[in-house]
């Protein structure tokens, strides 16, 4: 039964390679690279408060926060160097939590209070003018 196991265990590691140890080493300047640029693009995303675009600043924002998390998978986490399958479907999720927050946000400003009688917030807007 033993040896059993060890010809399956010695088959399946001839198909596939095997390796130990370090799998690949990213350059210090990818790394410096990749920092900058997360930098860069926080700075943008501040940036973007200050200028007022209507809608688009919701979406200008998630797609700069969309890059940044790619950008972090791709190279802190490694994803680059693994399948491209894997990267596909982790720009995909990345993509479509993406759309589901930005529509989800979309929702909360159409809010109409007048819809539900005898509604109020928690706070009314006496309360808010207030400092």
């Amino acid at each position: 039964m033993l040896e059993q196991v060890k010809k399956i265990v010695t088959t399946f590691r001839q198909g596939e390679q095997v390796r130990r140890g370090v799998g690949h080493v990213i350059p210090l300047w990818v790394l410096l690279g990749v920092f900058i640029a997360l930098l860069a693009l926080t700075w943008l995303t501040v940036a973007a408060t200050y200028v007022d675009l209507g809608r688009w600043n919701l979406w200008i924002a998630l797609g700069i926060a969309t890059v940044k998390a790619f950008l972090v998978a791709l190279y802190f986490m490694h994803l680059r160097y693994d399948k491209l399958l894997h990267g596909t479907i982790f720009l995909f999720a990345i993509f479509f939590v993406m759309l589901f927050v930005g529509l989800v946000l979309m929702d909360s400003t159409a809010y109409r209070s007048e819809l539900i009688e005898d509604y109020a917030p928690a706070i009314s807007e006496e309360q808010g003018a207030q400092p």
